[in-house]
């Protein structure tokens, strides 16, 4: 993935307006998405786009719409269940 939009999902991960998804997208972006699939990054710009609560809930075990039903949903919903979801350290 090029820098640029590396940097742009970083930064639109953790400045979502919603303090609860950020600080689950946040720290998932940082430890992730350098090394994303193009599927997985267009997945992640998918779900960046859509609403903070639903996606919130989402990440929580509500059942989400099949286009957003992906394994990188699945891998945002272990991140967050493991604890890798945590403050910002930079």
């Amino acid at each position: 993935m090029d820098e640029t939009r590396l940097k742009r999902l970083r930064f639109r991960a953790w400045r979502r307006g919603f303090r609860e998804a950020d600080l689950i997208l946040g720290p998932f972006a940082d430890m992730h998405a350098r090394l994303f699939t193009e599927d997985e990054a267009v997945a992640f710009e998918a779900l960046l786009d859509a609403p903070d609560h639903d996606v919130y809930g989402w990440i929580l075990g509500q059942a989400a719409p099949d286009a957003f039903e992906t394994p990188l949903l699945m891998r945002l919903r272990a991140f967050q269940k493991g604890g890798g979801a945590r403050i910002r350290q930079d």
